[in-house]
């Protein structure tokens, strides 16, 4: 016979908190967001996405717009649309990503957006997901041979040329004669970020060519890590006795490892670029600590890529703005063999001046996002409410 033990009201309560505490955790690691099935985080079940889209994210880590932007973004079009989807984050694991792509293939999803996490690993998606007879979207990053159907994104080389346009610029305003420019790219994986550099060199080398600047030290950042990125430019101080100009950062991310750097030595601001118009990026802009920024519509992209992928699912065909070859992501002919149709959206430049009639004015971000703490006065001397 089992002993009953009772428990004190003290312990009855602490037991049912416990309990709670736990379903709680469960619940909240489920992160569903489907319309038929449930979306999760790496590792974990993808539900029934038969005759649907699976979406593949990378990373919370490269950018915070994965998660913030283009998982609600895509969700609320998939929804609106009735059509079965999953969305999932692999957190920066290819394997983990390659294998959400065969749950969500397996469970019947027929087409697949997928954000790479280097070519080798999406091109193996790609191959796995033509052979289940789905269709395959690149988005954001094409991926190099992987033979995508269609490929939705920036046109990235103009990302960058955005870029070294307006560090130039920011440059040009100030004293130094021959400034010194670190380049913080973006992660060798990432094919984009091999764009926005030859955007940038485009700007940047017939400058070193002349004698007008002097080119410092140069280096990628892999997986777009942060917290690596301060370590690097933290040698980068190292080595040119903390003789660096103005920065050529790939992204947002990176240009605030970058401040935080030159803060940290009690350094002067000096010109540093970005990408993505975060609210960080723009906070950084008001204060004068970051030069400019890209502004990637992500909301107008995430559309598109939701039209081309909603068309596929019906059987039609998304209309497309250019034709790249899948191994160099070069323009060529439509009837090109071995090209993927592309629909490439155009980047804007931000700066300070602009702000209100950009990410403000199209409701990419909104005051509050920025007007926080310290930036509220900056907000108030640029106009921003």
């Amino acid at each position: 016979m089992s002993r009953i033990t009772r428990l004190r009201p003290a312990a009855f309560l602490a037991a049912v908190l416990a309990l709670s505490l736990l379903v709680a955790a469960g619940c909240g690691s489920s992160n569903s967001s489907t319309s038929s099935g449930s979306t999760s985080a790496s590792g974990q079940t993808v539900g029934n996405v038969k005759g649907g889209i699976a979406v593949l994210l990378p990373d919370s880590k490269s950018s915070v717009r994965w998660e913030t932007q283009d998982r609600p973004d895509l969700d609320k079009a998939f929804t609106a649309a009735g059509i079965p989807h999953t969305i999932v984050n692999a957190e920066g694991d290819a394997a983990a990503q390659r294998t959400q792509a065969d749950q969500a293939l397996t469970n019947g999803a027929k087409v697949v957006l997928l954000v790479d996490l280097d070519s080798g690993s999406g091109s193996s998606i790609i191959a796995a997901a033509h052979k289940a007879g789905a269709k395959v979207i690149d988005y954001d990053r094409l991926t190099l041979g992987g033979g995508a159907d269609y490929y939705v994104s920036f046109d990235n080389q103009r990302v960058g040329k955005l870029q070294g346009l307006g560090l130039v610029k920011c440059l040009s305003a100030g004293t130094t004669k021959t400034p010194v420019v670190a380049e913080l790219n973006g992660s060798p994986t990432d094919n984009n970020a091999t764009l926005f550099a030859d955007g940038y060199n485009s700007v940047l080398n017939p400058l070193y060519a002349k004698g007008a600047l002097k080119k410092g030290p140069n280096q990628s950042v892999p997986d777009w890590d942060n917290q690596q990125a301060l370590t690097i430019y933290e040698q980068m101080l190292q080595s040119t006795n903390n003789k660096i100009d103005g920065v050529l950062a790939a992204n947002d991310g990176l240009a605030n490892s970058v401040i935080s750097a030159q803060q940290a030595r009690k350094l002067p601001k000096i010109p540093v670029t970005g990408q993505d118009a975060t609210a960080q990026g723009i906070q950084h802009i008001l204060s004068g600590d970051q030069c400019m920024t890209v502004y990637k519509n992500v909301n107008k992209e995430a559309a598109s890529a939701a039209a081309a992928a909603i068309a596929l699912i019906k059987g039609q065909k998304p209309a497309s703005t250019t034709t790249l070859d899948n191994k160099s992501g070069k323009p060529v002919a439509a009837s090109t063999s071995g090209g993927t149709p592309a629909i490439l959206l155009t980047p804007q430049s931000v700066t300070k001046k602009n702000i209100n009639s950009t990410v403000i004015k199209d409701g990419f971000l909104k005051a509050s996002d920025i007007c926080t703490g310290q930036y509220a006065q900056y907000c108030k001397q640029a106009g921003i409410q």
